[in-house]
């Protein structure tokens, strides 16, 4: 399931899933935590077994645990001829205007008819499948909720939990006809339910109310330039508050007004260079060439960045800003009104603030890790394939936070003590019996690496009320 199709799903005349839609937009709600927790479970195996009587593919076709439940080329380029993901290469019916192989495998960027399947040669675009972490925090917005790059992910009410019925459509039908009943199935509403339910709990659940207690001299000037109170250069804040998802309104400010997971015009579709120069046109919300703001705290390893993966590293992500596409978008423009000055970072303050963003990413790898253990430790032998992937789960995130700091020779110390978590993790996946040590023994490591990263934690949770902007 890719968070790139369209709420124009049913301008291809899709009656019977139009008509099952109204239907079940209304979900379920678990009472209590035993009732969320088996909800979650249903839909951890619904979302990487459950082929919808389609083509083979699943949720995690394209959202791969091991790349952050999304999608990297250097990933596609481990997978072998045969995986789902590359179903338009061996199956017939689906050789034409399903995927672009080349584009997929050279750029990990997935097909999408976000206009509707009436002129499937001309319509379509090209997305990268974004992760799927804190979407409880980046979801909801003033107009209503926001899914996908294009913030309209999401057919008929536009909630995550409707989000799968025009994935389902988009990405896993036997042929392009795409028709309901004989191509695949529509996901029933404890489907939804249970679906949307995992999806919600990846990840972080809050917000964090910067600044935090950094001990590191060049995150803490990185941090310092991405809440640039002033809002002199970088103006990072307006759009990532508090390096999440949630926007607040530029022509309130310095009045906090919490406008909510929000779309902006930011010009990567004109960054030189490819992939933009090799793809189709890509419209955005509504043809406004506006995309949707991701989280940022979980950035600096979830790349490569924005909807083309136009770039690769969190560096140049944050240097992007400073080319002309930027500032002759309609949103770097708009800034430049407000505030007097176009968005200018030297090279240090690029390094800074990717800095920044690498040692959060490292404390969200951390405190992921430590929750997956502690429930791993809480299941015990009593579920152990669930907590064995648990383990699995935490051993992924204390990797990326090995590279994640590693790749720049950040923190050493933290890096060794990672290490350590690791090798303590690997041995607990095969002995079932001493995993409660030897999980003990990961959780003081992670302890130990977090000591090296800041000075106290856990950071107090940022919690807002969405309004719109003052007219």
């Amino acid at each position: 399931m890719s968070i790139t199709a369209s709420r124009s799903w049913m301008a291809g005349g899709w009656l019977a899933c139009a008509v099952l839609l109204a239907g079940v937009v209304q979900g379920q709600q678990p009472t209590g935590r035993g009732d969320r927790d088996a909800l979650v479970e249903s839909g951890r195996r619904l979302f990487f077994t459950e082929t919808f009587a389609g083509n083979g593919r699943t949720c995690a076709t394209c959202h791969r645990r091991e790349t952050n439940f999304a999608l990297d080329p250097v990933f596609i380029a481990t997978l072998p001829a045969t995986d789902p993901l590359f179903v338009a290469e061996f199956t017939p019916a689906l050789r034409q205007h399903f995927e672009r192989p080349d584009l997929m495998r050279r750029f990990g960027l997935i097909l999408a008819n976000t206009d509707g399947f009436d002129d499937l040669e001309r319509t379509h675009v090209m997305r990268s499948p974004q992760h799927l972490f804190a979407l409880r925090t980046s979801v909801d917005n003033y107009k209503g909720p926001r899914t996908g790059w294009g913030g309209d992910g999401a057919p008929g009410d536009g909630a995550l939990r409707s989000f799968a019925i025009g994935a389902v459509r988009q990405h896993m039908p036997k042929t392009i006809a795409r028709r309901a009943g004989i191509d695949f199935r529509v996901p029933t509403p404890r489907e939804l339910d249970a679906l949307e339910a995992f999806m919600l709990s990846l990840g972080r659940q809050e917000d964090w109310q910067l600044p935090l207690p950094l001990r590191h001299a060049i995150a803490r000037r990185g941090q310092d330039l991405f809440l640039d109170p002033q809002m002199k250069n970088g103006r990072c804040n307006l759009c990532h508050f508090n390096a999440g998802a949630t926007a607040i309104s530029a022509s309130d400010y310095p009045r906090l007004v919490h406008i909510g997971n929000n779309n902006f015009a930011t010009g990567e579709e004109a960054l030189p260079g490819e992939p933009a120069s090799l793809l189709p046109p890509d419209d955005g919300f509504g043809d406004t060439r506006d995309f949707n703001t991701p989280p940022l705290i979980e950035a600096a390893d979830t790349g490569p960045y924005f909807h083309n993966n136009a770039v690769s590293s969190i560096e140049e992500a944050i240097a992007s800003y400073n080319d002309e596409s930027f500032a002759q978008s309609r949103t770097g423009a708009a800034l430049e009104k407000r505030f007097g000055a176009r968005t200018t970072l030297d090279a240090n303050e690029v390094l800074a603030i990717g800095v920044f963003l690498r040692v959060i990413n490292a404390l969200e790898n951390i405190r992921q890790s430590e929750e997956h253990v502690a429930e791993a430790m809480r299941l015990g032998a009593r579920e152990v394939e669930r907590a064995t992937w648990l383990i699995e789960q935490a051993d992924y995130e204390t990797a990326d936070a090995e590279r994640v700091l590693g790749g720049v020779n950040l923190h050493p110390v933290a890096v060794a003590r990672l290490g350590d978590a690791r090798g303590w993790q690997r041995q607990a996946v095969d002995r079932v019996a001493e995993r409660a040590v030897l999980l003990a023994h990961a959780r003081a490591a992670y302890e130990a690496a977090r000591a090296d990263l800041i000075e106290a934690w856990p950071p107090r949770p940022a919690r807002y009320t969405i309004q719109p902007p003052t007219p």
